[in-house]
């Protein structure tokens, strides 16, 4: 799945299919740290962080996603098609998630960002408290149909959650299974 380049929607993704296991893994985003990791719900002392794969990042990628159920892919990673396909059967075979920061060949499902707008900024002073989004899926298959959601990444209360439309717009978050595409 690709994340659009969106560091903390790769980040809530990653920790929502992190949820339930033992180990994650990050390759090539150096732009990740260990705060925001954590912030987002990821378990720092389950986690391997390799900074730069080097030519051989798909080799690399291919024993994590042997070995770690939930992997992330900075947008700087390259792995030639071929090794993509490969990369593709060690998933079907292990039953690991790949997320990328960026455009990843053959994804299922890709998710583009949009800013909406921030909030706790008055009019030119404040404190920014969370950032609404727009997330667009589309991808093949079930997910050729593209969908939106408008969400807090994150919101004022510090998580990840769905912007409810009403009287008043309120917000509802707390769990991170509110991170979901919904049409």
């Amino acid at each position: 799945m690709g994340a659009g380049g969106d560091l903390p929607l790769l980040l809530a993704l990653a920790a929502l299919a992190a949820a339930d296991s033992v180990a994650w893994a990050a390759v090539g985003v150096p732009e990740l740290g260990g705060l925001a990791a954590a912030q987002a719900g990821l378990d720092l002392a389950t986690g391997l962080v390799v900074s730069d794969p080097g030519p051989r990042a798909a080799q690399v990628l291919a024993v994590l996603l042997e070995s770690v159920p939930v992997v992330l892919v900075g947008a700087s990673v390259r792995v030639p098609e071929r090794a993509v396909r490969r990369l593709r059967a060690v998933m079907r075979r292990s039953g690991a998630v790949l997320l990328a920061a960026g455009r990843w060949p053959g994804a299922d499902v890709q998710l583009r960002v949009a800013p909406v707008g921030w909030a706790g900024v008055g009019r030119g002073h404040g404190l920014l408290r969370g950032r609404r989004v727009t997330v667009t899926a589309g991808g093949r298959g079930a997910a050729a149909a593209p969908r939106s959601a408008e969400l807090w990444l994150p919101g004022p209360d510090g998580l990840v959650g769905r912007v409810e439309r009403g009287p008043a717009e309120a917000v509802r978050s707390g769990a991170r299974a509110d991170l979901r595409v919904v049409g």
